[in-house]
């Protein structure tokens, strides 16, 4: 088995050696741009570990994984339109850098241009790879459809919420792992079930995000603690607060996710306070174990030898056990 840190290595190689053409420089400079910023390249190298564990020819399956990763960029290049971002790790956003109407133009081509790498997959799976990267493609619009909706809307559930978020950011994880799988020529079951643990380990990771944003540590985290609260973010946390908290401790919540002129550091603290009082950690970390726990489940039940399923417990353990 390669280490997951290689895998990510020759991924960002390959995202580098992507060439498109120099004209019109509007249309393709901002695509070079966008993939040259870099990022984990964790989904595309999920992919190659797929393929990888079934003991597939992972150099094969460097074009579809290509796919996800220009995928993944198109979406962030329009999500960062919708949000009216002004920067994308560290650099101007390419709607800031160009303007809207390069910014939506390249991210069609760049959805375009990942079907391009996706379709060389060999032809005998191809037909079922494209059915896959399409569910997945369609989930993620759903899922920042929902989130966009839920910026608005009152009552949102846990379920609703858990729903968005498996959309919005777990499916890509379970499509980019089934794909590799079947590139690998694992049986139909089994890609399945690694798709399972994909969706579920996704559902699990993003709620690990919204326990850190309110509890993480900056330095360690990389981002501002308590951007949630500040943005009035529908996470689980805020959702099940929504849900425990009754009398004044309801009505000064209610002010605060009302309230158009704040101290953001005053309102962290006192969101937080409520928080702490309903008890929402430790719900949002027993709902984060259970879909783990759901990740792994799925992960027993595939026909692989045991190192390489502990290869796969070691990568889920990593991605969850991050610092507080």
């Amino acid at each position: 088995m390669r280490k997951l840190e290689d895998l990510q290595s020759l991924i960002a190689n390959s995202v580098a050696e992507l060439k498109y053409p120099a004209y019109p420089a509007e249309l393709y400079e901002p695509i070079s741009y966008i993939l040259a910023l870099g990022g984990k390249r964790m989904r595309p190298a999920l992919l190659l570990m797929a393929c990888d564990l079934f003991g597939g020819d992972v150099e094969s399956a460097i074009p579809p994984a290509l796919a996800i990763e220009v995928f993944h960029n198109f979406t962030l290049m329009h999500d960062d339109i919708m949000d009216n971002a002004p920067i994308r790790r560290g650099k101007v956003t390419v709607h800031e850098k160009w303007n809207q109407n390069v910014a939506i133009l390249s991210g069609d081509v760049m959805l375009i241009e990942g079907y391009k790498l996706m379709m060389q997959v060999r032809n005998d799976i191809l037909r079922q790879v494209l059915d896959i990267f399409n569910n997945t493609a369609v989930g993620v619009c759903e899922g920042q459809q929902l989130d966009m909706t839920f910026e608005t809307s009152d009552n949102i559930s846990i379920d609703e919420y858990i729903n968005m978020i498996r959309l919005k950011t777990a499916v890509v994880l379970g499509g980019a792992l089934k794909i590799g799988a079947l590139i690998g020529n694992a049986d139909q079951q089994d890609a399945d079930l690694l798709c399972e643990f994909g969706e579920q380990l996704g559902i699990a990771f993003q709620l690990q995000d919204d326990i850190l944003d309110v509890y993480g540590n900056p330095l360690v985290f990389g981002k501002q603690v308590g951007g949630d609260i500040i943005s009035n973010k529908k996470t689980y946390l805020l959702i099940k607060a929504l849900e425990l908290v009754k009398g004044a401790q309801a009505e000064e919540l209610t002010q605060w996710l009302t309230a158009k002129r704040f101290d953001n550091a005053q309102k962290v603290t006192a969101v937080t306070a409520i928080y702490n009082q309903a008890n929402v950690r430790q719900y949002a970390e027993e709902a984060m174990q259970a879909y783990a726990e759901k990740a792994f489940e799925a992960l027993e039940k595939i026909n692989l030898p045991e190192e390489n399923k502990q290869y796969l417990r070691d990568f889920a353990d990593g991605l969850l056990v991050r610092e507080y």
